[in-house]
C-alpha cells in the first residue's frame, strides 16, 4: 500500500503541474521533496505488439525492441520532449524511455521519466516535462503500479553507489575521433550486429544503443530480471568522443535495491562493459 501511495502522490503533482505555466523552470518546486520515487512503473502483463501499439498512441515513437532476457523483450521509446531535453550537452542519455516486457513472468515494467529524469538532468531537471511524460504513460497504460525498486528524490541529482563510487557524469570515454568515423566503426565492427539503435539528437550528438557481448550481458539474470529493461546499453557519440554511463552508476541506479553482496557478485562487469566498447572503437 505504502508503494502505491507514492505512485498516487507522484499522479497528483502531474495533475498540478499539467496546470502550470510550461515556462515553469528547472528550479520549481515538485511536491516530491522529502518522498521516496518508485524507478519503475509495474504493469499486467501484455504482447510487445500491444505495448508499442499504446506507446504509439500515447504520442511516443518506437525506437527499437531488444530481446534483453530469455523469454523478455526491451522496447526502446522517445518523443519530442525527450530528444529536446537530451539534446543539452551531457544529457543524451535521458533521449529514451524503457519498457519491458517480461514473457516468463507475465508482466510490463516501464521507467519512470521522473526518477530518471530527476537522476540524469540534476540541476536541470524540469518537473513539468518529465511529469508530463509519466502522464502521457499512465493515461496510456491504465493499473499500473509502483515497482518496489525507489530511491529519495532529493537523492537523485547527486546519485551515487557509496563513497568512491562515480556520479552521473563521471562517465567512461570509450573510444575518439571524428564523430562520422567513430558512427562508421560501430557500424562495422562484427558487421554491425551489436548495432541496435541509433538516434541523431543534434549535429553533434548521437546516442547508441548497442549490445553487450553474451557474458557481459548475463548480470541482469544474476541481479534480477525484473529490471532487464536496463538492456541494451548505451554509448554517446559527441564531439569526437563516445562516453558510456560508468556501469557502477547505471547498474546501480537502475537497481536502487542492490545491496553491497549483490554488487560484489557482478563485480566484473562495469570493466566488462568499457572492454566490449573498447573494441568497438579500436
Amino acid at each position: 500500500m505504502k508503494k502505491l501511495l507514492i505512485l498516487i502522490a507522484t499522479l497528483s503533482v502531474v495533475a498540478f503541474s499539467g496546470c502550470s505555466s510550461s515556462s515553469v523552470g528547472p528550479s520549481a518546486k515538485t511536491g516530491l521533496e522529502g518522498t521516496k520515487v518508485n524507478t519503475y512503473l509495474v504493469g499486467e502483463y501484455m504482447s510487445v505488439n500491444d505495448a508499442e501499439a499504446k506507446l504509439k498512441s500515447a504520442g511516443f515513437e518506437i525506437v527499437t525492441n531488444y530481446k534483453s532476457i530469455k523469454k523478455g523483450t526491451t522496447i526502446v521509446f522517445t518523443d519530442a520532449a525527450l530528444k529536446a531535453e537530451a539534446a543539452k550537452p551531457n544529457r543524451s542519455n535521458i533521449a529514451v524511455m524503457r519498457l519491458f516486457v517480461d514473457e516468463q513472468e507475465k508482466m510490463i515494467s516501464i521507467t519512470n521519466p521522473v526518477y530518471f529524469g530527476k537522476a540524469f538532468m540534476q540541476e536541470e531537471y524540469n518537473h513539468v516535462v518529465f511529469n508530463g511524460e509519466l502522464e502521457k504513460i499512465t493515461k496510456a497504460f491504465s493499473g499500473l503500479k509502483a515497482s518496489k525498486d525507489e530511491w529519495d528524490f532529493d537523492g537523485l541529482a547527486e546519485y551515487h553507489f557509496m563513497i568512491s563510487m562515480p556520479y552521473y557524469k563521471e562517465v567512461d570515454v570509450v573510444g575518439e575521433g571524428t564523430n562520422e568515423a567513430l558512427l562508421a566503426k560501430a557500424k562495422s565492427y562484427k558487421k554491425g550486429k551489436g548495432l541496435i539503435f541509433e538516434l541523431k539528437l543534434s549535429d553533434t550528438t548521437t546516442l547508441v544503443g548497442y549490445a553487450l557481448s553474451k557474458r557481459t550481458s548475463k548480470f541482469v539474470k544474476k541481479i534480477g530480471r525484473a529490471n532487464a529493461g536496463i538492456l541494451p546499453y548505451c554509448f554517446t557519440i559527441d564531439n569526437g568522443k563516445v562516453t558510456a554511463l560508468s556501469a557502477k552508476y547505471y547498474i546501480a541506479i537502475s537497481y536502487p535495491l542492490l545491496d553491497m553482496n549483490g554488487f560484489m557478485g557482478i563485480m566484473t562487469i562495469p570493466g566488462a562493459v568499457i572492454k566490449d566498447y573498447e573494441k568497438v572503437f579500436k
